[in-house]
């Protein structure tokens, strides 16, 4: 069950950060569970950063 707890953690940071490199706002979260909305919201953050210190474009 842990297993698969991590991935599904795992696959909503990615998530996040496909969203944060395409530009979507944090508002488009689509995870209501606390654990999942932050981890999507900290990929978002790492991915914002990412852009913003020009690693993507």
């Amino acid at each position: 069950m842990k297993r698969q707890k991590r991935d599904k953690l795992g696959r909503a940071h990615s998530n996040g950060y496909q969203a944060g490199l395409s530009g979507k706002s944090k508002d488009h979260c689509p995870y209501q569970c606390i654990d999942a909305k932050s981890e999507w919201l900290g990929g978002w953050r790492e991915a914002v950063t990412d852009r913003n210190m020009g690693l993507f474009k």
